[in-house]
């Protein structure tokens, strides 16, 4: 079974040659009519480029997914990192969407969320959290709250009061995956809180706290689309709970997609985030995709050090490898955008070579967003199209449905090249042949 059955095979290169020299289609799963709609965009760059003869951990991402769609079974966690336009989780939440419709019987997992509203900033869409005690809102991109400490998510709540309840449901979205099981990261250490679910006191059977780590996880009876958690503490101490974020997990085969972004985020923030490598050791990566660039990149074009740029993108690379070494990481250029509103930044494209360069070094993709929309100064051209926001950072919500569109598209190319690599491959052993 193929994972594109009844799909036109186009001709691709054999097996022996390097995965540099694909040629994929022009669109894949893309609707076409976007062709002749943005005549702007390359849609013949829209694919993941390599630049080395193999990839390893890439192949391995392949087999899985091959594994996983033909027998409905396993699961798989994605993660992609960003900024503002991850923290909106609005292409993102059409990628997860996607990943999560386009194959039967592979629901996923929901993943990571977190209360964005209540540490006073934009939340995502596709869900809401809400509370009637005061929350203090900590982000790792604020100066002042530099001494915090940070986790994956690079963003944190925290509440003094002795109970404290915290609401979750999902809103504006299609695909509500159900979870029997939570995981709450908070303080480290003695957790001196009793947990109950609501008025109709959810029925759960196991609840177990990793002091070390600093989380709480909850198995229910049953399976879940909302909650309604209250936290009594035990002491008459003070003690302010932190939330560093909810993990909603279950038992049902698929594609977990977990978007981690703070307004204003770049590299250094999250490298700045002292629990960022062991929360993310608690439920490793199997795919993770860097959009981390524009906020590096948003400084006059003498002062940007494209080297500091690789070393910590290196850096970050490394600390998703530690987690899980076979690891498919996806590097993608940032979106071209105006410093300050209105001059050309040449930044994004120093970083495209800082990334070309890592993605030979790591054998792994590149996503060129950057090429697509057509290079510095192109976020013009998506502004007057109704793609971008006025201030040539942002998109519009129609743009964003076009990157995402465009991603899965993308992603859809990469599953055809290593199926026909693999195919090509098995008639070469089937002639007799050394390809």
């Amino acid at each position: 079974m193929t994972l594109f059955s009844g799909e036109k095979a186009h001709a691709q290169n054999p097996v022996k040659d390097s995965l540099s020299t694909y040629q994929p289609p022009k669109v894949l799963g893309l609707d076409t009519t976007y062709i002749s709609t943005y005549p702007m965009v390359d849609f013949n760059k829209n694919y993941f480029q390599f630049f080395s003869a193999e990839s390893p951990n890439w192949a391995c991402l392949y087999e899985q997914m091959e594994d996983m769609v033909r027998t409905k079974k396993g699961s798989l966690n994605f993660y992609h990192i960003g900024g503002s336009h991850l923290q909106a989780d609005i292409y993102t939440h059409d990628v997860r969407t996607m990943m999560q419709t386009n194959w039967n019987k592979l629901p996923g997992e929901r993943g990571w969320v977190f209360p964005f509203k209540l540490a006073g900033t934009n939340n995502p869409w596709n869900y809401t959290f809400t509370s009637s005690n005061e929350w203090k809102g900590y982000r790792s991109v604020v100066r002042g709250h530099k001494t915090e400490d940070f986790g994956t998510l690079g963003i944190k709540i925290v509440c003094p009061d002795s109970l404290i309840n915290i609401q979750f449901e999902y809103d504006r979205t299609e695909v509500k995956p159900r979870f029997n099981k939570i995981r709450i990261f908070h303080n480290k250490g003695f957790f001196p809180f009793d947990l109950n679910w609501g008025n109709d006191e959810i029925l759960w059977w196991r609840q177990h706290t990793n002091e070390n780590l600093g989380f709480t996880e909850i198995t229910f009876m049953e399976n879940l689309d909302d909650f309604d958690l209250q936290l009594a503490r035990k002491t008459s101490l003070p003690y302010d709970l932190e939330i560093y974020g909810f993990q909603l997990m279950n038992d049902d085969p698929g594609i977990s997609y977990t978007a981690i972004g703070v307004n204003g985020a770049g590299l250094y923030t999250y490298l700045d985030c002292e629990r960022f490598e062991e929360q993310l050791k608690t439920y490793p990566p199997d795919f993770f995709a860097f959009s981390v660039g524009t906020n590096d990149a948003n400084v006059p074009n003498g002062d940007f050090v494209p080297e500091t740029y690789y070393d910590n993108l290196e850096k970050m690379m490394q600390i998703v490898l530690r987690a899980n070494p076979n690891c498919a990481i996806l590097l993608t250029v940032p979106n071209d955008a105006l410093y300050r509103r209105r001059y050309l930044n040449y930044n994004v494209g120093k970083e495209r070579d800082m990334i070309e360069l890592l993605a030979a070094k790591y054998q792994v993709p590149v996503w060129d967003l950057y090429g697509m929309m057509g290079g510095v100064g192109s976020s013009r051209t998506w502004y007057r199209n109704g793609l971008m926001k006025s201030d040539h950072v942002h998109f519009t919500t129609e743009g964003y449905h076009l990157k995402g569109e465009l991603y899965f598209d993308a992603f859809k190319k990469f599953l055809l090249q290593f199926g026909q690599r693999k195919l090509n491959y098995i008639r070469s052993q089937e002639d007799g042949g050394d390809q």
